[in-house]
């Protein structure tokens, strides 16, 4: 099964990598591993975690404290949000109905 990443969950892993990147040489690198190994956990089982609304899902990072949320759609997986754990919860719901 394919991924499709909307533009806005794009910039959001940017963004998360430049941050680490900052943090500490590197850790950006680890942060877009962490985040492609958690793409293909999604892979192998898009229907492993609960629902967080009515049509999305949403996969937890094992190292950094964010969330994938993503759909299964007719033969693709679409990501929506790579978002920091620690953001208000409306945000998550607003993302939800977006995509």
């Amino acid at each position: 099964m394919n991924i499709l990443i909307l533009s806005s969950a794009e910039e959001e892993f940017a963004e998360a990598v430049d941050y680490y990147n900052g943090q500490c040489p590197g850790l950006g690198y680890e942060f877009a591993v962490e985040v492609n190994h958690t793409f293909d956990r999604i892979k192998v089982y898009p229907e492993a975690w609960q629902l967080f609304s009515k049509r999305t899902r949403r996969c937890l990072l094992n190292r950094f404290p964010y969330g994938v949320l993503y759909r299964v759609d007719t033969g693709i997986i679409l990501v929506g949000a790579i978002m920091h754990l620690n953001r208000d919860p409306k945000t998550w719901d607003l993302r939800t109905g977006k995509f």
